[in-house]
């Protein structure tokens, strides 16, 4: 990966030009009256320098640090103010450091400067959906499905925005299209599962999870696996070992906050709580509640 500070390469490149033929100007022999030469760079190397600079707000924005990718694409749009791209990082940045109104404001910029792009609609709604503002992210994940027809996250993004606003079988149906369009989408085959499971179409649940784990063994399908197998085939001997693996992999589920935060519904967090309460599993809610970020 290019260092952050070659953002800054050509333009440190032009000051040292200006910096060197001051002082040589300033230093000729009966010099009297100077004026210095500064080098004005043409617009194409400015557009260049402000691009250059994004890219490295980019590689900082995959890397997690969020505040110098907002400090880096800030400086980038001073240079280039009418590249919606850079518009675009500086509106994830904000959003992934929860600066969610400077997010909004970044990529409707964006979108201004480049309205046919679908990917700038999509993000808009996925901030919306972020505000807890699901009617929002349903119109313009519409608008950018209008555009881009076959995006899968799209439809996942379109099913989350149907389970907040309490219509499950719209929401089963969008992520029954972005599985179509991408079978292995987990996510969204995890969330068919979690639609299925309050709905009361239970044994469903449990073979959609099955399926997921065939995919990806994640922590999330895990449990939820668990606490519907207790609920449907209480003594079921899966059921333990599932509990326990998935609060080994991300101990955050222990929480029932964090469970609604992840779309879970009434049913299957109350299924959650009764398997939690089982006491061959309190050693591992003890750790989990130790190791949990959620407070």
């Amino acid at each position: 990966m290019k260092s952050p500070l070659q953002a800054h390469k050509n333009t440190s490149k032009l000051l040292k030009y200006i910096l060197i033929g001051v002082f040589y100007l300033y230093n000729l022999p009966n010099a009297k009256a100077v004026i210095p030469y500064i080098y004005q760079p043409n617009p194409k190397e400015l557009k260049n320098t402000g691009i250059n600079i994004a890219k490295n707000a980019e590689q900082l924005l995959k890397m997690g640090a969020n505040k110098e990718a907002i400090r880096l694409a800030k400086l980038a749009i001073s240079i280039e103010p009418n590249d919606y791209r850079i518009w675009s990082i500086l509106g994830e940045a904000q959003r992934r450091d929860r600066l969610l109104d400077q997010a909004k404001v970044s990529l409707k910029k964006a979108k201004e400067l480049s309205p046919q792009n679908s990917s700038l609609w999509f993000a808009q709604a996925s901030l919306a959906l972020q505000q807890k503002d699901p009617n929002t992210a349903e119109k313009l994940l519409k608008q950018g499905l209008a555009l881009d027809p076959n995006n899968p996250i799209a439809y996942f993004q379109l099913g989350n925005a149907r389970i907040m606003q309490f219509k499950p079988k719209l929401a089963l149906n969008a992520f029954k299209k972005a599985t179509a369009i991408q079978p292995k989408f987990w996510e969204a085959l995890n969330n068919q599962g979690i639609v299925l499971f309050e709905i009361g179409n239970k044994k469903q649940a449990i073979n959609t999870w099955r399926n997921v784990l065939k995919i990806k063994e994640n922590a999330e399908p895990m449990l939820a696996l668990a606490a519907a197998l207790n609920h449907v085939e209480p003594g079921n001997k899966k059921v333990i070992e599932l509990a326990k693996e998935a609060l080994a992999k991300n101990p955050n589920y222990i929480s029932s906050t964090y469970q609604k935060e992840q779309l879970w519904g009434v049913k299957l967090r109350e299924a959650t709580r009764k398997l939690l309460k089982k006491p061959i599993l309190a050693e591992a809610v003890k750790k989990a509640l130790a190791n949990s970020d959620v407070k």
